[in-house]
């Protein structure tokens, strides 16, 4: 299964945030089971990114929500990881990634979290490469807990068609 049309919103979304207003619109580079990769040039060079959604949440947030990996190598940047949650999370809560039992804990700011320690993200990284699935826990503005799963399948396929091309 990919991610279909909802695919478009969110690499629209990955497009208005992470590469400027001049940039050329998005290339797939293919889909592979639950994830998808694609590439954009923007001034400084190409960005690539492979990313999926949620198989659950609970409890359902309502809005979008997308993981992402990303690569800049213009800026240096290789196995960037990124969740758009689809929720505000709680101001100055810390979310958790867990895959393959190793945790990784995340900084959070609006409705988007990253990598505490961007050190971790080639651990990260191999760790998807390894797995089967993911879970994202974070606090919503609310105060509840919000877990999210993740399917990797696809996930070493989609990290070496943005690898290839960045």
């Amino acid at each position: 299964m990919t991610l279909g049309n909802t695919s478009a919103i969110a690499v629209a979304l990955v497009l208005a945030t992470a590469i400027p207003a001049s940039a050329q619109s998005a290339r797939v580079l293919g889909d592979f089971r639950d994830w998808s990769s694609y590439a954009a040039d923007d001034g400084s060079g190409t960005i690539c990114f492979a990313m999926t959604k949620p198989k659950t949440s609970e409890p359902a947030t309502g809005g979008e929500a997308y993981l992402y990996i990303s690569n800049r190598p213009g800026e240096n940047v290789a196995n960037e990881f990124n969740v758009v949650a689809g929720y505000t999370f709680q101001t100055g809560s810390v979310a958790t990634v867990t895959v393959g039992g190793q945790n990784f804990p995340l900084f959070t700011q609006g409705d988007a979290a990253w990598l505490d320690d961007a050190g971790q993200s080639a651990a990260l990284a191999a760790a998807i490469r390894a797995g089967s699935a993911l879970t994202v826990i974070g606090t919503n503005a609310s105060g509840a807990q919000v877990i999210q799963n993740y399917s990797l399948s696809g996930a070493t396929a989609a990290q070496q068609a943005i690898g290839a091309e960045c």
